[in-house]
């Protein structure tokens, strides 16, 4: 069974840090491009990181740019995305995807989807 699961979210106070993982089952990321999305309460899904595994390249939002940190270890399957300075604007529900293949990452293009890990920015 193909399945991308995320896990480290929680509460932390603004200006503090998480680091979420996405660990995938029944497939590698080695041909894959994976991206982390969120959702807000009453907002749309959100792009937020994307790196494509074939192409080594990595793309943030500038919402995030320059705070958030994706990055794959290969001999765990695992995709994680490192969060610093953290502020209420980033509570939302986090979510991991991937997609075969050198893509760009997009919420109507992607092939996997994780349920979601919620991440809690609040004192």
């Amino acid at each position: 069974q193909l399945q991308l699961v995320e896990s480290g979210g929680g509460l932390v106070q603004p200006g503090g840090s998480l680091r979420l993982s996405c660990a995938a089952s029944g497939f590698t990321f080695h041909y894959h491009t994976v991206g982390w999305f969120r959702q807000a309460p009453g907002k749309g899904r959100e792009g937020i990181s994307c790196f494509s595994v074939i192409g080594g390249t990595t793309n943030y939002a500038d919402s995030v740019k320059g705070r958030f940190t994706i990055s794959r270890d290969a001999t765990k399957n695992m995709v994680y995305l490192q969060m610093h300075n953290l502020k209420p604007e980033d509570t939302a529900v986090y979510y991991c995807a991937a997609v075969a293949g050198d893509k760009w990452c997009s919420s109507g293009g992607m092939d996997y989807w994780g349920r979601g890990t919620l991440v809690t920015v609040s004192s």
